[in-house]
């Protein structure tokens, strides 16, 4: 069972090619880091995937309806700003939004759930304009979690986050997997994508040059060539580290 198709997806913006001919699927109980450098095009295949940006070829989500697509995949931007000084558990509730079922039993039992598993249960009437960065992207992220959509995109949810949290949301991320949604990450510690993704894949020069499990992709030829280091993923008996020596010539 597939939870989100790419067919030969392209595109162009601002007159510059970003993405070229890039396929892949996605299935349930998959974490999927999705790896590559500034300007590889992780952000612009997660939007071309939603049907956020114009594109050439096939998404099974962009080819739904808005509202069919809304309950099909849940959508966590780079962007962490709040305009509003709404509650914090107004915000997560939000994400019930495609349901129609926010102010109801079933949704605040899914906001509640969402704030207790990011740690938020503290901060539910705080105003989300009064967060830190760190703060407001967990709160984002329960935003997502409680639209409880089976495939969950997120670009970049680890910035600005402490090391604990970065943790503490990739472990979330393995166990949302784990109970058998498909997730989708962009991004950029490689120790943390080979501890815990399921598979990985890596963007370069507009498309996709790797795809598989950590333990095959994450090879000191593949950081040369698409990160620019001399390094290599070392297994300690606390998982995975990045030893890196230098940047590539």
């Amino acid at each position: 069972m597939s939870l989100l198709t790419l067919d030969g997806i392209g595109v162009t913006l601002r007159g510059r090619r970003v993405l070229s001919d890039v396929s892949l699927t996605v299935g349930p109980q998959e974490l999927v880091g999705l790896l590559g450098a500034n300007g590889s095009g992780k952000t612009t295949l997660l939007r071309a995937a939603l049907g956020l940006v114009p594109h050439e070829g096939l998404s099974s989500l962009a080819a739904l309806p808005p509202s069919a697509r809304a309950r099909a995949a849940a959508w966590m931007p780079q962007g962490r700003a709040v305009a509003w000084p709404v509650a914090v558990e107004e915000v997560v509730a939000l994400g019930r939004m495609p349901h129609g079922d926010g102010r109801t039993e079933t949704g605040r039992a899914a906001v509640d759930h969402a704030l207790t598993r990011l740690g938020l249960d503290p901060f539910r009437r705080r105003a989300a304009t009064r967060l830190s960065g760190g703060e407001t992207a967990r709160v984002l992220l329960a935003r997502a979690l409680a639209q409880d959509a089976p495939l969950l995109l997120a670009d970049e949810p680890m910035a600005g986050l402490d090391p604990a949290h970065q943790i503490a949301v990739m472990r979330l991320l393995r166990d949302l997997a784990r109970e058998g949604r498909g997730i989708v990450v962009s991004m950029h510690d490689l120790a943390l994508a080979a501890r815990y993704c399921t598979r990985l894949i890596v963007l370069s020069g507009g498309g996709v040059t790797a795809d598989g499990p950590p333990e095959e992709i994450l090879t000191p030829d593949l950081l040369r060539d698409a990160f620019g280091l001399e390094a290599q993923i070392v297994d300690t008996p606390h998982g995975p580290l990045l030893d890196a020596h230098g940047v590539a010539p």
